[in-house]
């Protein structure tokens, strides 16, 4: 019985500790469906400390399965009857949270498949080549491709934008856009809306 509480609480303790090494990338996609975009780079932050997470992510469900399956030694006070565990108890649910904690960790790397496709939501047809203007800014608080999906996303519910290329790796953003119909001060106050912060 002690050894399923142990194993239960590595279990939520090893899911806990997954959801909140991806929460950098997680916030940005609840952003997107929540309508509050500007909470988008809260937990930036955490980014850093990531690989430390996923090394404790990954120990804690480890000890929770060994003391799951390490055999039962025999307790001299225990009356036990041969019962059927909860499921709550049982290695199903702990394979069932080890799977999930594996998805909450690789979650970054797919958590741009959220966003709609960017480069059909706009569709400029026709932009006079002296009316087209470019503009690369540098962008603090990305920290995976969910964050550039992010940005790109709420750019281009402008109109005018003709293209828009965010990028985590080099923390930049390039956009190309019709200078008659939109100004980049209206640009960056939407890029603003996302959390993340231009680096002038």
């Amino acid at each position: 019985m002690k050894k399923t509480r142990i194993s239960n609480q590595g279990a939520f303790a090893g899911l806990f500790s997954a959801i909140v090494a991806s929460l950098c990338c997680i916030t940005p996609v609840l952003a997107l469906f929540s309508g509050a975009t500007g909470i988008a780079a809260t937990f930036s932050w955490i980014e850093p400390y990531r690989p430390i997470l996923i090394g404790l992510t990954l120990l804690i469900l480890g000890f929770a399965w060994y003391q799951r399956t390490k055999p039962l030694t025999q307790d001299i006070n225990c009356v036990c009857g041969d019962h059927k565990p909860k499921f709550i108890q049982s290695k199903a649910f702990l394979f069932f949270v080890t799977i999930f904690s594996g998805f909450m960790l690789a979650f970054p790397y797919y958590s741009h498949l959220f966003y709609p496709n960017s480069n059909i939501e706009n569709q400029v047809i026709y932009v006079s080549e002296r009316n087209v203007g470019e503009l690369n800014y540098s962008i603090q608080g990305m920290t995976c491709a969910g964050c550039e999906a992010h940005i790109e996303h709420e750019v281009n519910q402008l109109e005018g934008i003709l293209e828009v290329n965010a990028d985590y790796d080099t923390s930049s953003t390039f956009v190309k856009y019709d200078r008659g119909t939109i100004t980049p001060d209206e640009i960056k106050t939407a890029i603003g809306k996302t959390g993340y912060k231009i680096m002038e």
